[in-house]
């Protein structure tokens, strides 16, 4: 499942006139690097959630072909928030599935994700990284089993108690959608609370390799010069 619904409106002028996952990252649409990564791990039938000018997306995918993959599009008619809109596709996800984001840049290894997830039985797990601010992000404290024991989006300074934050990729299980109401839902501000307070198991795993968010104009100049000084091949090969 690729999240690919959001406005953007951090990246504007960029997303005036188009989705942010169709703004261009070294002459590519961003969330083509993400159908790059999932097929690398083989994962070629993928359901895209779309809301914000679904034509263009819809338009340069077409129906994956090309691209050596298969499309199925959910096109939210009202923003219904990041849970929401994938419980749209809840008939085509009927076995433990990924979400990722069509709009940031990683070559995070999917696969070691998944296999975590089914060993250690989880009904949910996020992929965690670090960085150097994460006040913009939600951050994470697990146990030494993977457990995840805190969480907080987006925190005040004063909150913050970690720098190891949310990824934006997800392995679930089919029955988290017993917890994901109809209508607007967010997995940060709800869903993972929620499990959290029904101590359901949420767990995180370290991921390995680049990753950037490229949700806003700095942080979209910053994954160009990292391309430029070799820091990351623009082919985002995975990581071992």
């Amino acid at each position: 499942m690729i999240m690919a619904g959001g406005v953007g409106s951090r990246l504007r002028p960029l997303t005036d006139t188009m989705p942010k996952p169709m703004v261009p990252v070294h002459g590519r649409p961003a969330m083509e690097y993400a159908v790059d990564l999932l097929k690398q791990h083989g994962i070629t039938e993928i359901a895209v959630t779309l809301c914000y000018y679904p034509e263009i997306i819809m338009k340069y995918f077409g129906d994956g072909t090309q691209f050596g993959v298969r499309f199925n599009y959910f096109i939210e008619n009202e923003p219904l928030g990041t849970a929401g809109s994938v419980k749209q596709a809840q008939q085509f996800l009927d076995e433990t599935f990924l979400v990722i984001s069509g709009d940031g840049i990683t070559n995070i290894n999917l696969s070691k994700i998944i296999e975590f997830h089914q060993k250690k039985q989880a009904l949910a797990t996020m992929a965690l990284t670090t960085v150097d601010d994460p006040t913009q992000f939600g951050i994470v404290i697990t146990d030494e089993n993977g457990y995840i024991r805190r969480f907080i989006e987006k925190p005040k300074p004063e909150q913050v108690f970690s720098n190891t934050i949310n990824a934006g990729i997800y392995a679930f299980e089919p029955s988290i959608f017993d917890y994901i109401p109809s209508g607007f839902y967010d997995f940060s501000k709800q869903l993972f609370p929620r499990l959290l307070e029904e101590k359901l198991p949420l767990l995180g795993v370290n991921a390995k390799g680049y990753w950037k968010d490229i949700g806003t104009i700095e942080q979209y100049k910053q994954v160009h010069l990292d391309i430029n000084n070799g820091l990351v091949s623009n082919e985002l090969r995975v990581a071992i």
